[in-house]
């Protein structure tokens, strides 16, 4: 019975991949911050947005998913071969845009995390983890380096164990993930939307759709508007693999929320820009443990969304030239994908250097995926519905409408974070 269930949570593991990667990446340090800070300023007020926005996360990445695993192609080279490219040109470049902002701020957070944990130069650990983060994805052979994704997600648990540390009143915290404390307010507003923006964020679509075709790849198969018959495992994997992401990646966000809501705003701590920021004021409440597990999250997260995001502008602007590039390929064999993914993590490493406000780089990264999430989302709600890229599979009528309310809602929210940004008052 013992091994019967040991092979049961073998088979489950194994299934688990691009899902999985891409949930975890969406609690990078920047994330992390804008969690903190909706924690110490309003408490558990906004946990019911992290419920609410989990069935839009998870319709949303299957859709990205089966763009890849279908046509075999990532997002941007659909929109090369199918649609304007004008279009493209636009898309992939607030996508660059918006991973550089995010890349920088993720790289000065773990920098000013490892200074928080062991003093030194915070410019220095930061370049050094951008160099890092890119030889790794250069140097490993695909196969090993998804493993070593697969398993950095286990550092997330560390904001677990900073909830059980932290006197969370869960009948309270229980009460916020069903009860909506709305207001219609500017900070309010402004919280919600940044909450979405963070969990519904583009470069994860790029991420997952050309992580499908790497795995593809890697197991010879081939496109599965080619191969219709193999679809049904294939969606049922992609479907187990994406909730068990999304849901990770949304405990993980309420455990920062509950953390900061039990500590900080408990105490009146309600500014925090930056996730170091909040592992800083995490000391002299919850003790040294929630403070150094608090950043040593930092650290492990950014060591797993840097890549990400680096790579996903790597598939884009190669797909929008119509080059070839996969992490799978050597660097002699893909030199313009791999120079891409060095450049931005450069570029997004010195734009802090040079004297960006983080917090501020952070705030326009936000307006950039804002004016781009809920345009890229129709565009891949027409893509899996054109039957030339997805021939016989295109997407059913229920997971259709799911996907434009997905659509709608980030519209939605990103029409009111207009509306306050225009009208602050």
């Amino acid at each position: 019975m013992i091994e019967h269930r040991d092979n049961g949570l073998k088979r489950f593991l194994k299934r688990l991949g691009p899902g999985l990667i891409t949930g975890a990446a969406d609690d990078d340090p920047s994330g992390i911050g804008t969690h903190s800070q909706v924690g110490a300023e309003f408490g558990y007020g906004l946990a019911w947005t992290f419920v609410f926005s989990f069935p839009l996360m998870v319709v949303i990445q299957e859709v990205a998913a089966q763009i890849g695993r279908v046509t075999g192609r990532g997002i941007a080279a659909n929109v090369r071969r199918h649609y304007s490219r004008g279009l493209l040109f636009v898309i992939v470049s607030l996508l660059l845009i918006a991973n550089i902002i995010n890349l920088g701020a993720d790289l000065s957070a773990m920098g000013a995390a490892l200074e928080l944990l062991t003093g030194g130069n915070a410019a220095l650990f930061t370049l050094s983890f951008g160099l890092v983060c890119v030889v790794l994805e250069i140097v490993l052979p695909y196969e090993r380096y998804a493993s070593v994704l697969k398993w950095t997600t286990l550092s997330l648990f560390t904001y677990v164990a900073v909830v059980l540390v932290a006197g969370v009143p869960w009948g309270t915290a229980m009460r916020g993930l069903v009860v909506p404390d709305a207001k219609w307010t500017p900070a309010y507003a402004t919280a919600l939307v940044a909450i979405l923006g963070t969990t519904i964020s583009p470069y994860l679509f790029f991420w997952q759709a050309g992580q499908e075709i790497e795995e593809q790849r890697r197991h010879h198969a081939k496109p599965l508007f080619l191969t219709p018959r193999k679809a049904g495992p294939e969606f049922a994997r992609i479907r187990i693999d994406t909730l068990t992401g999304m849901a990770f990646s949304s405990i993980i966000s309420l455990a920062i929320v509950f953390a900061t809501a039990a500590t900080l705003h408990a105490h009146g701590i309600t500014n925090i820009e930056t996730s170091s920021q909040a592992a800083e004021a995490l000391r002299p409440i919850a003790g040294d443990l929630a403070f150094a597990l608090f950043a040593l999250g930092i650290i492990g997260t950014g060591m797993l969304a840097v890549p990400v995001l680096a790579g996903s502008a790597a598939y884009a602007i190669t797909e929008m030239m119509g080059r070839t590039g996969s992490l799978a390929s050597r660097p002699l064999q893909a030199k313009f994908f791999y120079a891409a993914i060095a450049g931005t993590t450069l570029v997004g490493g010195l734009t802090n250097m040079g004297g960006i406000d983080p917090a501020r780089a952070l705030y326009w990264a936000a307006v950039v995926n804002g004016v781009l999430a809920a345009p890229l989302m129709a565009v891949m709600m027409l893509i899996v519905r054109n039957e030339k890229a997805m021939g016989e599979l295109v997407l059913p009528h229920r997971a259709t409408l799911w996907g434009w309310a997905a659509t709608a809602v980030m519209a939605a929210a990103t029409a009111v974070f207009f509306w306050f940004l225009f009208n602050p008052s």
